[in-house]
């Protein structure tokens, strides 16, 4: 979302590896098990990332990644006409989003004493919880280089 200045603000979703990959291959980005809350505050232009606790969900092993970064797209989120999945009968907000599919998985370990959102925080991964945060230009510029995704450099 811009802010009062008409910046660019910078976001992450938490999802694990195998959902971040497939709105990675779908050119979108959802959050929070479909909500809407999240994907209507990016606007286009915004950075987005994706942190993958897990490579697949329910069960899957420990991952602790980043896992896809991009920029948002322009146009509105919508609701896709499709629900989640069998049995369920929540249709996910999206948002597009312009992937840069040639940006590398990069670990969270290295950087928790780096990071903003991390640094000093003994529990930084219940804040993760959330699903959907912002991000400091200087979070997601240090994520940006460490996934070597230099041309999304605030």
């Amino acid at each position: 979302m811009r802010d009062d200045d008409g910046q660019q603000q910078f976001w992450m979703g938490v999802v694990h590896r195998d959902h971040a990959l497939r709105g990675v291959s779908q050119g979108i980005a959802q959050t929070n098990h479909g909500a809407k809350f999240g994907v209507a505050r990016m606007k286009p232009g915004d950075g987005f990332v994706y942190y993958s606790p897990k490579d697949v969900y329910p069960d899957g092993h420990s991952l602790r990644e980043f896992t896809a970064i991009g920029i948002v797209a322009p146009g509105d989120p919508w609701q896709s006409a499709s629900v989640m999945g069998p049995g369920s009968e929540v249709r996910p907000w999206r948002r597009k989003v312009d992937w840069d599919e040639s940006a590398k998985a990069a670990p969270i370990t290295p950087l928790l004493d780096v990071l903003e959102l991390t640094r000093g925080i003994r529990n930084w991964g219940l804040q993760l919880q959330k699903g959907h945060l912002a991000l400091s230009a200087h979070d997601f510029g240090i994520i940006a280089r460490e996934m070597r995704a230099d041309g999304l450099l605030p």
